[in-house]
C-alpha cells in the first residue's frame, strides 16, 4: 500500500541548486520505464508548490500542485491524493479516468472536512485553494489530470527523428484563455460580473483567474464566504452558488514509438517559457539535473524582463522575490521502456516516493508545526 508522500525535509535526496538558497533539485532518479528528475524553485514567504512521484513496478504517478492564498492545500493533496489513487485502482482492478476523478473526489470532500473542522479556530482555511495536476503511467498509458493552469507537456521525436515536437497533453484551466472564459460565462448566464477585468488580468468574480482547483471552498459553498467570521479576514464575496469546480479534465494518452519525455510543471514555469522552448532544452541536454536546467532558464527569463542577471535574482530573499516570479516546480519524466531495446535501472521490488521539501528556504522542516496536523 502506498504510504504517504509528506516527508520531513532531511530526508528529501535532493541538493540546494548551486549558491541559489531557494532552489532544490534532484538530478536523476529511475522508474519502471524510465528516469526522471525533479526541481523546484521557492518564490513565496511560505513555498505554495508541492511536487512529488511515486513509483512502483506497475505505475509511476507524478503530481504538481500549485498553491495559493497559502501552502495548507497543496501540503493537503500532497499527502493524501496518491493514497486515494493506490486504494481506488487496488479496488476498481486497475488504473482508469473513473478511478482518477474518485481521487480527486475523495482528496476534495477531505479538504472541505478539514475546513470545517479548523472553521472556528482558523476560518481563513475556505479561501486557500491549489492547482492540481497528476500524471500516471501505467502500462503503454498515460493519463493525464488537471484542475486550474500547471500543464504537461509531451517532447516527441518528429519525423525525420532529428528535431522534437511539442504537444500540450492538459487544459489550462484559466480564464486568460478565452475558450475557458466562454465555458465560465456559459455555465453563469444570468451573472454578467461573472468574469471581470481587474488588475491586469480577467478574473472570476474580480477574484481569481483558476476557474477549478481544489479547495477554494468559499467560492464553492457560498454559506462560508456569508459568515462574518470568515469575513474578518477576506472582503465580502455576495455568491449564491458555486463559481468554480473541482471537476478535473482527463487526458488518455497511449504511449508510441517516438513519445520521449514528459515535462510536468507549475505555472511558474509556463509564465516564463513556451511549450516549444521547455521542450527544446531537454531535448538538447544531457539527462541529470534537466529539470534543474529548465527551472534556472525560466528564472534567468524573468530576470531578463526585470533588467537584471540571475546572479542579481538569486540573492533576493523569498516573499521578495514574489514581484519577479512565481513558485517553480518541474518534473522530467523520461520514458525508455516502451523503446525497441529499451531498459531501466529501476528494482522491479522497489515502491518509492520522492518528495520536494515542502519549504526550500529552511530545508528543515518540523511536522509539529505543521498547521495541517494540528487541526487534524
Amino acid at each position: 500500500m502506498l504510504r504517504s508522500c509528506l516527508r520531513p525535509l532531511e530526508r528529501c535526496s535532493g541538493r540546494l541548486g548551486g549558491g541559489d538558497g531557494l532552489l532544490w533539485h534532484m538530478d536523476l532518479k529511475p522508474h519502471a520505464s524510465g528516469e526522471f528528475s525533479i526541481a523546484v524553485a521557492q518564490a513565496n514567504v511560505s513555498l505554495e508548490d508541492q511536487g512529488q512521484v511515486f513509483t512502483s513496478p506497475s505505475a509511476t504517478y507524478v503530481g504538481v500542485y500549485d498553491g495559493h492564498g497559502g501552502s495548507e492545500a497543496s501540503r493537503f493533496i500532497s499527502n493524501r491524493l496518491f493514497s486515494h489513487l493506490d486504494r481506488f485502482a487496488s479496488e476498481q482492478g486497475g488504473l482508469s479516468s473513473e478511478v482518477i476523478k474518485r481521487a480527486f473526489d475523495a482528496t476534495e470532500e477531505e479538504f472541505l472536512y478539514l475546513v470545517k473542522r479548523s472553521w472556528r479556530s482558523r476560518p481563513q482555511m475556505a479561501s486557500v485553494g491549489s492547482c492540481c495536476l497528476v500524471g500516471a503511467i501505467t502500462g503503454d498509458r498515460l493519463y493525464v489530470a488537471n484542475l486550474g493552469d500547471s500543464r504537461a507537456v509531451l517532447g516527441r521525436r518528429s519525423l525525420g527523428g532529428r528535431a522534437v515536437v511539442a504537444e500540450r497533453l492538459s487544459t489550462d484551466h484559466n480564464v486568460s484563455v478565452e475558450e475557458v472564459r466562454k465555458e465560465v460565462a456559459a455555465c453563469h448566464p444570468d451573472d454578467e460580473q461573472i468574469i471581470v477585468h481587474t488588475r491586469g488580468a480577467w478574473r472570476i468574480k474580480g477574484i481569481i483567474q483558476v476557474s477549478r482547483s481544489i479547495g477554494d471552498i468559499y467560492l464553492k459553498k457560498p454559506e462560508f464566504s456569508s459568515d462574518p467570521l470568515f469575513q474578518q479576514f477576506v472582503s465580502p464575496v455576495p455568491l449564491e452558488r458555486p463559481v468554480i469546480t473541482a471537476e478535473p479534465s482527463i487526458r488518455v494518452h497511449k504511449l508510441k514509438p517516438h513519445d520521449l519525455f514528459f515535462i510536468f510543471a507549475s505555472d511558474g514555469l509556463w509564465e516564463q517559457l513556451s511549450d516549444e522552448a521547455a521542450v527544446k532544452i531537454v531535448f538538447k541536454n544531457p539527462r541529470a539535473g534537466i529539470a534543474k536546467r529548465l527551472v534556472r532558464a525560466a528564472l534567468i527569463e524573468a530576470a531578463r524582463k526585470q533588467g537584471m542577471s540571475y546572479d542579481d535574482l538569486k540573492h533576493i530573499e523569498k516573499g521578495i522575490r514574489r514581484h519577479f516570479h512565481d513558485d517553480i516546480t518541474v518534473i522530467v519524466i523520461y520514458i525508455d521502456q516502451h523503446h525497441q531495446g529499451g531498459h531501466s535501472r529501476f528494482n522491479p521490488s522497489n515502491h518509492d516516493c520522492t518528495s520536494a521539501p515542502v519549504d526550500i528556504f529552511s530545508f528543515n522542516f518540523d511536522a509539529s508545526e505543521d498547521p495541517l496536523r494540528r487541526v487534524e
